[in-house]
């Protein structure tokens, strides 16, 4: 964990070293399996929280020297991480697939390591100067923005990697430490994440510590942490207000969603079908701002349910170190049953099942196939529950009106989606979806300088681009 100028030593850039290097030597261990063929992936300490503490107690240390080097030299220090990760981006991609699921190719493995390096990039090169509010002769006022100190980053286990990233990014290149706690499904891709970049990175800025639920609570609770962000469910997001209330906390909410789609009458289903396939199944459908109901204007109903089953139907699935397959395993047990009791409540109400739906059972790892279901209602619990994997139901509309309704009927508000062969026609809709963020013909696409947050109980605050810079400041106005 101290600072060298060896961007990566031999051992972390091959998949074995890697493992190794963060295998630990003493304490209490448990295993990791693989989900989709339940193989031994690697052991994964199980800390405490005293192991919190000494690492609160390291990031406290660490920060102040980290700030005063300043924007320039820190944002020299994080390209150097990423070069690190670029390194190493092949071992790291076949970690990710082992313990999460996910498939090397497609949007996948390489395509979360290769995220990870550009979303550190981008907050290492964007610019934050102090601005200027009033300067008319008589007053004048510029705000800046300090660091906060400590940042806890916890993490989920859907995107481990390039999610501590959009966490950990912003919080260095502010000046701050952090200190990560990643999902206790997928904690090997976040400690090999962090062991790459902390070889250029110094001792104690950047932590990992690796343990259960009673981690996340002490990170909200500790009076050094000073902000914590947090991507996971809206129940889990609620306790995190809670607890941190009685030490005013700073809070960056990334919550669940149940991203609705409209297909407004105009669009080419041939031509939005494979848009309309990833920004639903992207990660196996499993992704906050996947598009999770998608409603199609009688008019072309029945043609895009047609498109898309013949989309779905030529996507491989399976183990995610086959280079063929872009689909992979439900990361957990406890997901794969939450996809089956869904998809079994929609073909109990006489739902229509176009393709998927028959789990093998007996077959190894937590495999659900794509499953398109038509012709369901709104109350159905496919519709009103975020299904969280490899299921998309697909609802018929003939009102504008109504169907926008609909879409705004729920208590989250991740993203959205217009689809329409006229731009003017789908901004105007846009506008009118109470989400954080609506795509126009695509689903989920995130950019780096893009500001991303939800609306209603998907969470609050803003992620990326200079908004998400100054989330992980104090604003400060200096006034004379």
């Amino acid at each position: 964990m101290t600072s060298n100028d060896t961007l990566v030593t031999p051992k972390l850039d091959t998949y074995d070293g890697l493992l190794a290097a963060i295998t630990p030597s003493a304490g209490d261990t448990r295993e990791i399996l693989d989900p989709a063929t339940g193989a031994v992936v690697g052991l994964a300490p199980v800390h405490t929280v005293d192991d919190l503490e000494a690492a609160i107690a390291a990031a406290t240390l660490a920060q102040p020297a980290w700030a005063a080097l300043g924007h320039d030299a820190r944002s020299a220090v994080m390209v150097r991480a990423a070069d690190a990760i670029d390194a190493a981006a092949e071992a790291l991609a076949q970690l990710l697939s082992r313990e999460q699921g996910k498939p090397l190719n497609g949007p996948n493995a390489r395509f979360e390591v290769g995220g990870a390096s550009a979303w550190l990039r981008t907050a290492a090169a964007t610019p934050l100067e102090s601005e200027v509010l009033i300067d008319d002769g008589t007053t004048h006022a510029a705000i800046s923005y300090r660091p906060i100190g400590v940042v806890g980053a916890i993490g989920p286990w859907n995107w481990p990697m390039m999610i501590s990233m959009w966490q950990i990014a912003p919080a260095l290149r502010m000046g701050n430490a952090v200190v990560v706690k990643p999902s206790e499904y997928t904690p090997l891709s976040v400690l090999a994440l962090v062991a790459v970049v902390n070889q250029v990175l110094p001792e104690g800025l950047v932590t990992v510590v690796s343990g259960g639920r009673a981690i996340g609570a002490g990170l909200a609770v500790h009076p050094g942490i000073g902000k914590v962000m947090f991507t996971g469910s809206t129940a889990t997001g609620k306790a995190i207000i809670k607890s941190s209330a009685d030490t005013v906390k700073r809070l960056t909410l990334e919550l669940g969603g149940n991203d609705a789609g409209i297909v407004l009458p105009d669009a080419d289903p041939a031509a939005i079908a494979e848009g309309l396939f990833w920004g639903a199944f992207i990660n196996t459908g499993q992704t906050c701002a996947a598009l999770k109901r998608l409603y199609v204007h009688d008019d072309i109903y029945d043609a895009v349910c047609e498109e898309l089953t013949a989309v779905a139907a030529r996507m491989p699935m399976g183990v995610g170190m086959d280079e063929s397959n872009v689909l992979g395993p439900l990361q957990n047990q406890a997901q794969f049953d939450i996809v089956a009791g869904l998809v079994q409540s929609a073909k109990d109400s006489g739902a229509r099942v176009l393709i998927g739906g028959n789990p093998d059972l007996e077959a190894p790892g937590f495999f659900y196939p794509t499953t398109l279901i038509a012709d369901i209602d709104d109350d159905n619990p496919l519709v009103r529950e975020e299904q969280f994997g490899p299921v998309l139901p697909i609802l018929r509309y003939t009102d504008l009106d109504d169907v926008i309704a609909r879409a705004n009927s729920v208590d989250v508000g991740l993203g959205g989606s217009v689809w329409s062969s006229d731009l003017v026609a789908a901004r105007a809709v846009a506008a009118r979806l109470e989400t954080g963020t609506v795509w126009i013909n695509a689903h989920g696409a995130v950019h780096p300088m893009i500001p991303f947050g939800g609306a209603k109980q998907s969470g609050y605050g803003l992620e990326f681009g200079v908004e998400g810079l100054k989330a992980l400041g104090v604003p400060q106005v200096i006034n004379g």
